[in-house]
């Protein structure tokens, strides 16, 4: 983990889940400042991790110089939060955002020239220390900077680092929006469960279980998805069955096709 001050600014569910991530990878507590204008989610980082929090930058010691600025606010309130930390813009300071979409030109913008800046997209399993990270650093970030924002985060899951930027808006929209689909799927395999006869709670309970079972099967098997999948399907069975209406021309790889490309587009969108 880095050596020196972290500043998060934004505790809310990802900040919060990093901040959780770093104590629990021991990164001190005296390293740590957050900035947080919400009073229960200050009060939790405060209550949980004992951590300094103060609602606004200015409540920060005149002469404080974090090592990371970790940006984890929404990309909605971006405009109006950046500007403020371009006092701690120099070559001893990284800037790392996870805002969604907002790119590393938007950022310089903002924080000025020549801000060290590293974009990165996590995801929310991140809650849980499973969560998948794509990073990209911008010229001015050293590799020892870029080297701290991987480590952070790190701390809560699978770090990747990418040269080129222009991939993230396709990674926010496959890793960092996955999630949601994967809670869709649940959803809807539980809602065809009970439309089939099953009990709610039973249909909810083995949709759940089902989905994560299978994640854990995939993560931990050494062999593709297709043959997990094939693995599972007997010729002229239950499975096979299923599968013919999954995988017809207008089934689940089109419309999950057409989800992925709207997200990205919406990333790309958010740039400005």
């Amino acid at each position: 983990m880095p050596a020196g001050p972290i500043l998060l600014v934004g505790c809310g569910k990802m900040g919060g889940a990093l901040l959780a991530g770093w104590i629990a990878r021991d990164l001190a507590v005296a390293d740590i400042a957050v900035v947080e204008p919400g009073e229960a989610a200050a009060a939790a980082a405060r209550s949980a991790h004992g951590v300094t929090v103060v609602s606004e930058i200015g409540a920060l010691a005149a002469d404080f110089a974090p090592r990371v600025v970790v940006l984890a606010v929404k990309p909605a309130v971006m405009d109006a939060v950046v500007p403020p930390y371009r006092r701690f813009v120099g070559p001893g300071t990284v800037f790392l955002s996870i805002a969604a979409g907002k790119t590393i030109g938007y950022l310089a913008r903002r924080l000025g020239e020549p801000a060290a800046i590293v974009r990165a997209m996590p995801n929310m399993p991140a809650a849980v220390g499973r969560g998948i990270s794509v990073l990209c650093a911008n010229a001015e970030a050293s590799a020892a900077q870029a080297g701290d924002c991987r480590a952070l985060l790190a701390a809560v899951g699978e770090a990747v680092v990418i040269d080129d930027e222009s991939l993230l808006d396709a990674v926010t929209a496959v890793s960092g929006s996955g999630p949601a689909y994967v809670f869709l799927l649940i959803e809807c395999l539980a809602a065809a469960g009970a439309e089939a006869g099953l009990p709610q709670a039973l249909a909810a309970r083995l949709a759940r279980a089902t989905v994560c079972g299978a994640g854990a099967l995939a993560e931990q098997s050494p062999e593709p998805a297709a043959t997990l999948r094939r693995n599972v399907t007997s010729p002229g069975g239950t499975t096979e069955a299923a599968l013919e209406v999954l995988m017809a021309g207008n089934g689940l790889e089109p419309l999950l096709t057409r989800a992925v490309a709207a997200a990205t587009r919406r990333s790309r969108e958010l740039a400005d």
